[in-house]
């Protein structure tokens, strides 16, 4: 199971939002981004739906800096980053959605 470990520099608890889905109803797990105005980047989170076991974050490497963000095996979203380290799986947000 994936476990939230907020890294030195990366703070949830200053995002300003979540970018809404465009369909509660849509299946999940969904990848949506989290924009953080201090850190001037996004970041990933994946949605779940309520009574649902978390699903398993991994990233996959597709060419130098760019990676896939996939979610019980289900492709969430793809980051590319000009520098920096490439995202964790610790590094994904898990959010429960109550339907």
């Amino acid at each position: 199971m994936n476990k939230q470990v907020i890294l030195p520099g990366l703070r949830w608890d200053t995002a300003t939002a979540v970018y809404p889905m465009n369909d509660a109803k849509a299946p999940v797990p969904q990848g949506l981004l989290v924009p953080d105005a201090t850190q001037k980047c996004d970041h990933v989170a994946v949605v779940f739906d309520k009574g649902q076991t978390p699903p398993e974050i991994t990233i996959k490497q597709v060419s130098g800096t760019v990676h896939t963000v996939l979610a019980d095996g289900i492709a969430v979203a793809v980051v590319a980053r000009a520098t920096g380290p490439a995202p964790s799986a610790e590094d994904v947000l898990l959010v429960e959605r109550h339907v």
